[in-house]
């Protein structure tokens, strides 16, 4: 897995541990958009679900390992419909 600077830059303080779902885009996928395509590319590159959890939310599996395996799915979730049905909002009108 390619790992994320460590200085925090790819861990928003806004991230949420469940992602605000919608049928459409929203305000929290574009200031997460980067974190989606990162867990994707990470999950294509077979990186633990620890290693993600850790490396691209930042949340220490260790020690919350119930809030970062509901995050990382949330997530990953949102990132794969982003990229089978969101996408495609992105380039409307």
């Amino acid at each position: 897995m390619k790992r994320p600077k460590e200085t925090g830059e790819t861990r928003s303080s806004t991230l949420s541990d469940e992602v605000p779902w919608s049928n459409s885009l929203t305000a929290y996928d574009n200031e997460h958009f980067t974190t989606y395509m990162q867990l994707l590319d990470a999950s294509a590159d077979d990186a633990s679900e620890e290693e993600m959890a850790h490396l691209i939310l930042g949340i220490d599996p260790a020690k919350e390992p119930e809030r970062a395996r509901k995050a990382l799915r949330s997530h990953i979730d949102r990132a794969n419909w982003m990229v089978t049905t969101g996408y495609k909002e992105l380039f409307a009108g």
